[in-house]
């Protein structure tokens, strides 16, 4: 089992800043790939960026160049800068976290965190 607690969530104007912040109970290292997904109303759940126990990091291009995922080993966090927001990036934010075994992978979420961006 994987718990994970979001935070950093608010409102913020076009243009502003938000830091996200996902702690999980699980080591980072022990977990095969975290990331964070926003699902905007009436639309489905989307990637927005990952992050695997290696370090690679991987982006959706309407991020690219504006949010950096990155981790806190020592504090078992993953955090989300996002810088330049805009009002198309209101939604609800979702932690992610991949579990894997050799005979299983598994998926855990957190309770996700608003995000909206005023223009």
């Amino acid at each position: 089992q994987v718990q994970l607690v979001e935070s950093g969530g608010g409102l913020v104007q076009a243009g502003g800043s938000l830091r996200l912040s996902c702690a999980t109970s699980r080591t980072i290292f022990s977990l095969y790939r975290m990331g964070w997904y926003r699902q905007a109303p009436g639309k489905q759940r989307e990637l927005v960026a990952t992050i695997t126990s290696g370090g690679g990091t991987n982006y959706a291009d309407s991020v690219k160049g504006r949010f950096t995922i990155s981790r806190d080993n020592a504090e078992n966090t993953v955090h989300l800068q996002m810088n330049s927001l805009k009002p198309e990036d209101t939604a609800v934010y979702y932690c992610n976290a991949i579990l894997r075994t050799p005979t299983l992978m598994s998926d855990y979420w957190g309770q996700g965190t608003q995000v909206t961006v005023s223009s």
